[in-house]
């Protein structure tokens, strides 16, 4: 029928154009969408103020939120991957592997018999080391004990020429413990417990220079070698009878007597002329003194240059009541004049 013919054709003709027209549509639908985004971005950075805009540390996180970041961030892919395998292949060779059967007997201990005596421990040697430098600090010729909780003084090298043992719990010296140390030149026992002394303790140290004992509970003082140089008993318990009669006058090199914040009643005169510093302050109770405690009042030539440190603050004593006591010295002593 060639009127249905026609039809046909010109149906296949409808979808054929139909067909065309949708694939031509869509390249152009997508052009125009490249086309239209550069301007919706440029619309969006048209609402931001980009003028003079500096980043600080003070607005930084005005424009970065930090806050989740670690939340948001994946590790996972960071992570190292850790494949477990399985066990070491067992050694083909079966003599080195260890054989868990057999057992090693423990060694048997001989018993001691009477043909082996056990000695005792031998005396150290010049040199050695000493149960001191055990408990203490051994360096060349210097000895340090401090705050070791000490009772008591240790057996020490024969070498030693210092010795500091402060902060302990020693509460008395025996003759015994410096014993042949003749090279001993300072001893520093401050902060102890110290309440006696062996007369023979320090007379008889060649090369003592320095005894330092404040802070312990002294109530006499020994009898001191004839080299020494500075004594320090400060802060103790000494009354004026716990002194030796003329205890200083033949220490003919003692330069610096201190003896503040004790319990003495009277300046412990005679005093050497090498004597530079005296102090008697605080705690005391000296009320008086004598013309001649440190001048010679029949020789008034006498100048004492070296004594030039006398503190005698603290003490109910008017010192301007004995003013012909100081014409010797290049200066007063430090207390009350009223």
């Amino acid at each position: 029928n060639p009127a249905g013919c026609r039809m046909q054709t010109l149906a296949w003709l409808g979808i054929t154009s139909l067909w065309l027209g949708a694939a031509w549509a869509v390249p152009a639908r997508e052009e125009r969408r490249k086309m239209e985004k550069p301007k919706a971005d440029l619309a969006l950075y048209e609402n931001l103020d980009l003028d003079n805009y500096d980043l600080t540390v003070d607005n930084y996180g005005e424009i970065l939120d930090l806050s989740n970041y670690e939340e948001l961030y994946d590790y996972g892919d960071l992570a190292p991957k850790i494949e477990v395998g399985t066990l070491a292949p067992r050694p083909k060779d079966p003599m080195t592997l260890p054989n868990l059967d057999t057992t090693t007997e423990p060694p048997k201990l001989q018993p001691l018999t009477v043909a082996s005596p056990i000695h005792p421990a031998p005396i150290p040697a010049q040199g050695e080391c000493l149960p001191s430098c055990l408990l203490c600090l051994c360096i060349g010729t210097s000895v340090y004990c401090d705050d070791a909780n000490l009772e008591h003084i240790p057996l020490l090298p024969p070498e030693t020429t210092y010795l500091y043992a402060r902060f302990n719990r020693i509460g008395a010296i025996r003759a015994s413990d410096f014993m042949g140390l003749k090279k001993l030149k300072r001893i520093d026992l401050s902060s102890n417990f110290i309440s006696w002394v062996d007369a023979d303790a320090f007379r008889l140290l060649p090369s003592l220079q320095e005894l330092i004992l404040p802070e312990n509970r002294l109530t006499a003082l020994p009898e001191l070698p004839r080299a020494i140089v500075h004594l320090d008993a400060r802060l103790n318990r000494i009354p004026s009878t716990g002194l030796q009669p003329k205890a200083f006058q033949d220490l003919k090199r003692l330069q610096f007597l201190h003896l503040s914040d004790n319990q003495l009643d009277f300046i412990p005169a005679p005093l050497p002329e090498s004597l530079r510093s005296l102090h008697l302050q605080q705690n005391n109770n000296i009320q008086t003194m004598h013309e001649d405690t440190f001048c010679n009042s029949r020789d008034h030539s006498q100048v004492r240059r070296a004594l030039e440190d006398i503190r005698l603050d603290g003490n109910p004593i008017n010192l301007s009541l004995f003013p012909n006591a100081y014409f010797c010295l290049p200066r007063l002593p430090t207390g009350n004049f009223f």
